[in-house]
């Protein structure tokens, strides 16, 4: 196939996704809203810069600036980033009038979603869903409402991470005929990285991978810190993309648990499954998402999950059976679900042998693009038969 993606380059999700048809042979193309660096084969890649994507440094990358910092961003962009999308569209729409590709593959609405359907140039559009695309995004601002609609009225099929994207999506204007697929949005997991240790950790050892998002309660979670070490004051903390961050730092100095916390900066895939296969028990105190890719490899490599209480994350976690559910914006319930985590062992491991199944079955890397390679040519060949009719 001749596939152009549209997506975040420098993303570790889209590039997983994309990696996948360029080691199996197809043509590639990406236009990236956002300068990056790629190491997979392809044929051409374009900068197609959005909602001031182009102000962001190439190294930058998702979740790695401060909490505060990704707030303002993001208001600032639901604002005034749908304002640039028509100037934009203008070079995508150039770019795929010339390589006419098979499908247009946009990786998330907010903007690339958004971008692809104003550049519409009669190729088949698929559009995935990113984890808080229709939570967070969707009804921030009437512009952003505006084009959340447009994309779903657009696009000729939809890939979501959860199955509540599918029915938001449907609230949102996709019509219930398109074709619509579920599966992990950066494809799945891969076994031969993200795997458990031979041996069980037995240290209270907790990771939160989030680093620094608009949607994830990093303050709630630090602020439970204290609370677990008065319990256990042998647990400790690490988190992802942090080293250095002032807010973190604040955060330690100001609660007094420096002992406690280990601050990691950005990893490879490779180095993060080493930093999971270390831990017990993995957190993820997002008050919005979808299926974090994040959770979903702390969990193959063998970490206890605990998340917030989302519809979409009940898709995967049964509290009190494989997992747990918190209020993320609540420290006392976000401590007193890591104190039950380590306190049961029984439970931790009833979990482990649950989640192993899970990850096998329904997340698998292999299995969940071979799904992705059927639901393309059902997508071109569907748009095809609308045509010609």
């Amino acid at each position: 196939m001749r596939l152009l993606f549209v997506a975040d380059g420098r993303s570790p999700i889209a590039q997983n996704w994309i990696r996948y048809f360029a080691e199996r042979g197809d043509e590639i193309y990406l236009a990236s809203t956002f300068a990056c660096a790629v190491d997979f084969p392809h044929k051409r890649m374009e900068i197609t810069s959005v909602a001031f994507s182009a102000v962001k440094k190439q190294t930058s990358q998702p979740g790695s600036v401060s909490g505060r910092t990704s707030g303002l961003r993001t208001l600032i962009r639901q604002w005034f980033g749908p304002l640039t999308i028509s100037r934009s569209a203008q070079k995508l729409r150039a770019f795929i009038q010339e390589v006419k590709p098979d499908l247009v593959h946009a990786m998330r609405v907010p903007y690339e979603g958004m971008l692809a359907a104003d550049a519409y140039a009669g190729v088949p559009l698929l559009i995935s869903i990113w984890g808080n695309d229709f939570t967070l995004h969707a009804p921030s601002t009437p512009l952003m409402r505006y084009h959340t609609r447009k994309s779903m009225n657009v696009t000729h099929a939809l890939h979501a991470d959860c199955e509540r994207d599918i029915r938001l999506a449907h609230a949102w204007g996709l019509i219930v005929e398109k074709p619509t697929l579920v599966t992990p949005g950066n494809g799945g997991i891969r076994s031969d990285v993200f795997y458990p240790p031979q041996i069980p950790v037995k240290g209270p050892i907790i990771i939160n991978p989030r680093g620094f998002r608009a949607y994830v309660n990093n303050e709630a979670y630090f602020k439970a810190i204290p609370l677990v070490l008065e319990k256990r004051n042998d647990a400790k903390f690490i988190f992802s993309s942090m080293t250095g961050k002032s807010q973190a730092l604040k955060w330690i100095e100001e609660l007094k648990i420096e002992h406690a916390v280990q601050l990691n900066p950005q990893l490879s895939h490779t180095q993060m499954a080493e930093t999971f296969r270390s831990a017990q028990i993995v957190v993820s105190p997002a008050i919005h998402d979808g299926t974090p890719n994040s959770l979903l490899e702390g969990i193959a490599c063998g970490c206890f999950p605990i998340a917030g209480d989302l519809e979409s994350i009940r898709e995967w976690i049964t509290p009190g059976r494989n997992g747990l559910l918190v209020n993320p914006n609540d420290p006392q319930s976000i401590a007193d679900g890591v104190l039950l985590a380590i306190q049961r062992e029984d439970l931790r491991n009833e979990a482990a042998d649950l989640n192993a199944k899970m990850i096998s079955t329904r997340a698998d890397y292999g299995m969940n693009m071979k799904k992705v390679v059927e639901f393309y040519g059902e997508v071109v060949r569907e748009t095809s038969r609308q045509v010609d009719k």
